[in-house]
């Protein structure tokens, strides 16, 4: 059988390349280190690359979108009407609001737990949670060190791209709630 790793490591002009080709072959998001193996580079010249890579599709179609531990190709929010026109947009994949709560908490405050996201919500959120999961704009991330080891929730890579941004880190900030105002009352 042949060996197929490469005869030699990319250059630095040409791994951003490397990693391109690597992105778009993979049928599931890949961590850093996994892509900087591939290239036979370290994770540090694969990070850079990524960024690189990164810059240079905000003047094209395509984005890369990263959740923190893996990384994906995918398509620039602002295509997503000619997208649909030619997919079409599949049924049911409209949000409840409730589902649009619970999605939220999650996005803000992961990893969390249901019982977290039902304490904000005021209800019980199973069925949202497991719409979220069947979407698979979230997954379990863990187990919690609370009660009964709850599981911990956090939003997925199809989330970043259901939702046309690139990272966590992209999400608008929570807006201030306001100063409760304090009544002076006569007795």
């Amino acid at each position: 059988m042949p060996d197929r790793q490469p005869n030699r490591a990319p250059s630095a002009n040409e791994l951003p390349w490397v990693l391109e080709a690597l992105l778009f072959v993979a049928e599931e998001p890949q961590p850093l280190g996994a892509l900087a193996r591939a290239a036979g580079v370290s994770e540090a010249a694969a990070r850079k690359a990524l960024a690189q890579l990164a810059a240079d599709y905000q003047a094209r179609g395509l984005r890369l979108i990263e959740d923190g531990q893996k990384y994906r190709l995918g398509a620039a929010p602002e295509y997503a009407p000619y997208i649909e026109a030619l997919l079409g947009a599949g049924p049911g994949q409209r949000l409840s609001r409730a589902a649009l709560e619970t999605l939220t908490i999650i996005a803000y405050r992961q990893p969390c737990t249901r019982a977290e996201i039902e304490a904000i919500r005021g209800v019980n959120s199973d069925r949202h949670v497991a719409i979220l999961e069947q979407r698979g704009l979230i997954e379990q991330a863990g187990i919690g060190d609370g009660p009964g080891r709850p599981k911990l929730y956090r939003t997925t890579i199809r989330f970043l791209e259901h939702f046309g941004i690139s990272s966590p880190r992209e999400l608008p900030p929570l807006p201030e709630e306001p100063a409760p105002e304090i009544v002076n009352a006569e007795v």
